[in-house]
């Protein structure tokens, strides 16, 4: 599920090393459900701890979902926005903990999920429906809270609660994004609840429309009167520019679809299906590889950050893009967001740390549709 080379591993000094190290050795075991600290993730068992940690935490959503949580006493519109809610706050704690978030965000998201979770084991009533602003994340956008609001009470809610409830927590989630390093970076976030809103908006309304009535039988229709004038009919809207962007990351030494970080494929499909309410433009994919090479082969980053981009151009017409419309750019190892010149004392721990650089970028023009 998350291989040994993804994770997010950074090193402190030689002193502090030794002192985090025996810190570990002393300390006792987390509770399964509890992550490392963030101080304390300095070593493979650390991170495959943690790894355990959020995979028996979907083993339990994934046993609430096999056993028709949707069809519980409590009705399909409650369960199934908690259920929905509990696996995309599991969602964003990963994806935090993989880009090496270590503020208290990571725990408290995989808390969230989990409280969730145990209530919906348990068959409580009623469960809860706020969303807390874990780890003092700032409150962005009030209209889209305002309209994830409106939608519980809708008639056709069944059908929107899980765009909603995970529009909700990317709302969190740019918040904290907000707080932590600015607007720039919450902004995708903000797009992502965005569209879930829009999105849920939608299936509501489509959900609530009522199945016609019988047309009842009419006496014969008088003549029709005179037609009035023809009324000139305003011109239509014009199509809103959007740009839209995601960063699709491998493992190491991998450019196949099968070695795409989880967290980064459930963004480019998040986009995948944004992009069916865009007039697409164009699409760029500039590749990327980590700074690390094989000395036998001249090129080898330039042609395997070629092929991550081609795969992830698969992935897009797979989806419905159109080919025409998609351009590559292979950078090679040129372009490094993430340098790591620590010094490393194992191998893994330095392809952990350049894990941002194994990247696509995905970089989306275009108009939304009316």
């Amino acid at each position: 599920m998350w291989a040994p080379d993804m994770h997010p591993i950074r090193r402190a000094g030689p002193i502090a090393l030794a002192l985090l190290l025996a810190a570990c050795a002393s300390a006792p075991a987390p509770a399964a459900d509890a992550l490392n600290a963030p101080a304390a993730r300095i070593s493979d068992a650390a991170i495959h701890a943690d790894h355990t940690a959020y995979r028996a935490m979907q083993a339990r959503i994934q046993a609430l979902n096999d056993r028709g949580i949707a069809a519980q006493p409590a009705g399909p519109r409650v369960s199934n926005y908690h259920l929905s809610k509990a696996q995309c706050w599991l969602d964003v704690s990963f994806h935090e903990y993989t880009r090496n978030d270590r503020s208290a965000f990571p725990q408290a998201a995989l808390d969230e999920s989990r409280k969730l979770v145990e209530a919906l084991e348990r068959n409580a009533t009623p469960l809860p429906i706020d969303t807390p602003l874990v780890n003092g994340a700032d409150r962005l956008r009030p209209d889209l809270w305002d309209a994830a609001a409106a939608l519980r009470p809708h008639a056709g809610f069944q059908c929107a609660a899980q765009q909603a409830a995970c529009a909700e927590v990317e709302l969190v989630h740019a918040g904290n994004e907000h707080k932590q390093f600015g607007w720039r970076h919450a902004k995708p976030y903000v797009q992502i609840a965005e569209d879930l809103i829009s999105g849920a908006q939608a299936a509501a309304a489509r959900c609530a429309v009522p199945a016609p009535p019988p047309a009842p039988v009419a006496p014969p229709a008088p003549p029709p009167p005179p037609l009035p004038a023809p009324i000139a009919l305003p011109a239509p809207a014009a199509p809103v520019p959007v740009t839209l962007m995601a960063n699709v990351q491998f493992g190491f030494d991998r450019h196949e679809a099968a070695d795409i970080v989880p967290a980064t494929r459930r963004t480019l499909d998040e986009l995948i299906v944004q992009l069916r309410g865009v007039q697409v433009t164009s699409i760029r994919l500039v590749g990327h590889a980590d700074r690390l090479t094989n000395p036998a082969a001249a090129g080898y980053n330039l042609r395997l950050s070629q092929r991550r981009a081609q795969t992830v151009e698969k992935l897009l017409v797979a989806g419905g893009v159109d080919p025409a419309k998609i351009s590559i750019v292979a950078r090679g190892d040129t372009e490094q967001v993430q340098p790591c010149a620590e010094r490393f004392t194992q191998p893994a721990q330095l392809r952990a740390c350049l894990q941002a650089n194994r990247r696509v970028e995905v970089q989306v023009e275009g108009a939304r549709r009316r």
